[in-house]
């Protein structure tokens, strides 16, 4: 399945009163991918506000992935998982979602790890970050020229990630990404709907 458009992802940091209804705000502003992203320790939290953000996605026919857990996904069937280098690897992950689970990989700045990913069987790979983040300020610098390369030899959804807003992110679109994966863009934002439309409209 190409993957296409905003991917909103959730940042622990940034949680309002009611972090379900800031996801739903965000998809009604065009989001097509939710993740949520939580590297506490309180596991009891985390699975609550998990649930109730699958709810939400369900309920707009909207997948859910979660950051790096992947038994925190099976347990609650969300629809995939994003892993890192540093998380679970692809092929355990696998094993444990199934055959159907969406897996995606980031890739930081390094073509030969998408390579691998996609390889492996990943629905998508993920590079950045490409602007400054507050989220991941100490994230590994990726150029646009990764988007070239990745686009002309990777048959897989390309996701671009780090400090891309509304304004930015035209020019990763154009050098060769399919989704713009977007967490205080969207989340930080006063008004999340309004935030996740102006960046969905770069899709049009």
């Amino acid at each position: 399945m190409k993957l296409r458009g905003l991917y909103a992802i959730t940042d622990a940091n940034l949680k309002g009163l009611n972090l379900a209804r800031q996801v739903e705000q965000a998809i009604l502003g065009g989001a097509q991918i939710v993740q949520y992203r939580d590297k506490s320790d309180d596991t009891a939290c985390r699975r609550l506000e998990a649930t109730e953000v699958l709810r939400v996605c369900r309920a707009h026919q909207k997948p859910l992935l979660i950051n790096d857990d992947v038994h925190l996904a099976a347990d609650i069937g969300a629809d995939g998982v994003h892993i890192g280098k540093h998380d679970m690897n692809f092929a355990r992950a696998r094993e444990t979602l199934g055959s159907q689970a969406m897996i995606g990989v980031s890739c930081y700045n390094q073509l030969a790890l998408a390579e691998d990913a996609v390889a492996l069987g990943a629905d998508y790979v993920a590079f950045g970050r490409f602007y400054a983040s507050s989220s991941k300020p100490q994230a590994t610098q990726a150029d646009l020229q990764i988007l070239h390369n990745a686009r002309q030899r990777l048959d897989c959804s390309i996701v671009a990630i780090g400090g891309i807003h509304a304004w930015n992110g035209q020019a990763l679109l154009e050098a060769g990404a399919d989704m713009l994966a977007v967490i205080r863009g969207v989340f930080a934002a006063d008004d999340v709907q309004s935030a996740a439309r102006a960046i969905s409209r770069l899709f049009l």
